[in-house]
């Protein structure tokens, strides 16, 4: 199912669909798109997108994404008055609380939990923050980068260097962390990235970067616009076996006003700390030594009085004090200054004659089982688009032969569902 938002649509182009796939029983996958409704949300607190993959028994995993998705969104912006990335690491921990909370109250949800990805649009640029190893790229002019860390098994040996020279024997899908499980989370924060126009931006889960590679996806995303773009990537790993959920968002920038050099605006701050309040007392005290001075001096009783104003000074000393030493300006992410340690891969963007035969190669052999079956579809209208494909990639343009591949893909997908919709129907009994 897919829903593009139209907010923001003059300088905004994005989609989101998600996927049960082909072999699982139910989605524990869940996305929000959060577009600002004006321009004083969208300078505050920008856009938001995210991602998340659940993971426990029965409806556990559905119901801990489904909180992720709802909560995280709910908490930033109820934390707006701090900087984004600490307002979104506030919304992370609020929202693992009460995942754990819940998994705790309900023996059926215990160990219930959930990698959450996410993705700022501010002003100042983009903002990731991320648990898990649902992913978040952005695809610059003709590069691909990964922009956040996978939390498995795998990338943490390999960031320790101690993956072995067969990477096989390493269990691919063990996730390091993840939302719920445990009373408290580690939360990875990225950026702020600068933004430009044709930008483009993809959050998924591994129910996509495990069946597509990070060069299919970068030569994919290059080729074809947002809106296609996101429904021909799930359809893609789908035909390949689709045996995850399948969630995407894409987003791309096509307008002036969301990038960060247009933007005019001070850069992120984070520990920033407003003057605290003196206490109350403290000004009482304060004002009643000033009172009795003036009195014991209306009344000619010096000595009395100076000591009244210097208690009175002393107080409003320690006030000052008050004020000064708990105020931070915090830190300025400015000068290229970035939270993360991002990005962690670069992946060119080329369409190439590769991938535009493994294209052809998957949709000849879906069409060879298709056709060994007692139903076999009618293959006219993906015959015609292999043709197209076939004479673009014959000229060298690949980009082409790649856009009618992945339509290929998508007609292929919708025939073999169509044919196992009449096999069920027809092997069933009319009563």
């Amino acid at each position: 199912m897919a829903d593009e938002n139209a907010n923001w649509e003059h300088c905004l182009l994005c989609a989101a669909v998600t996927d049960i796939g082909l072999r699982r029983a139910n989605n524990q996958d869940s996305h929000t798109v959060v577009l600002a409704p004006d321009q004083d949300a969208w300078r505050s607190q920008g856009h938001l997108f995210l991602v998340a993959d659940g993971m426990g028994a029965h409806a556990a995993g559905e119901l801990a994404s489904k909180i992720a998705a709802d909560a995280i969104p709910h908490h930033y912006l109820k934390h707006g008055q701090l900087s984004a990335p600490e307002a979104l690491q506030k919304a992370v921990i609020d929202t693992n609380t009460e995942i754990h909370r819940r998994g705790q109250a309900n023996s059926d949800f215990h160990n219930m939990g959930t990698t959450a990805s996410m993705l700022a649009l501010l002003p100042q640029g983009a903002i990731a923050a991320h648990i898990g190893d649902s992913r978040v790229y952005r695809l610059r002019k003709s590069l691909l980068q990964q922009i956040t860390f996978d939390h498995s098994l795998v990338w943490e040996m390999r960031e320790l260097g101690r993956v072995p020279d067969d990477n096989s024997v390493i269990p691919k899908n063990v996730i390091t962390r993840s939302l719920g499980p445990n009373p408290s989370v580690q939360v990875d924060i990225e950026g702020p990235l600068p933004v430009e126009i044709g930008d483009t931006f993809l959050l998924c889960t591994d129910g996509l970067t495990g069946q597509i590679e990070d060069e299919e996806i970068a030569a994919i995303l290059h080729t074809v616009p947002p809106p296609e773009c996101a429904q021909l990537l799930v359809d893609l790993a789908n035909l390949r076996g689709g045996p995850d959920n399948i969630t995407v968002i894409v987003l791309q920038v096509t307008g002036q006003e969301l990038v960060t050099s247009a933007q005019g605006v001070d850069p992120i701050t984070i520990g920033a700390k407003p003057n605290p309040k003196v206490p109350a007392a403290l000004w009482m005290i304060t004002s009643v030594f000033m009172l009795a001075a003036a009195g014991l001096l209306a009344a000619e009783v010096y000595l009395p009085a100076v000591i009244a104003a210097a208690g009175g000074a002393v107080s409003l000393l320690i006030g000052l004090a008050f004020v000064l030493l708990g105020r931070s300006t915090g830190v300025s992410l400015d000068h290229g200054r970035m939270l993360g340690r991002g990005p962690y891969t670069d992946t060119p963007a080329k369409p190439n004659k590769e991938l535009t035969e493994k294209l052809a190669g998957l949709i000849d052999h879906w069409k060879g089982l298709a056709n060994d079956q007692p139903f076999t579809p009618d293959f006219q209208e993906v015959d015609e688009v292999y043709a197209r494909a076939a004479a673009a990639a014959k000229k060298g343009n690949h980009a082409t032969a790649i856009r009618h591949h992945l339509e290929g893909v998508s007609k292929v997908l919708n025939l073999l569902r169509k044919q196992t919709a009449k096999k069920a129907s027809d092997s069933a009994i009319d009563l």
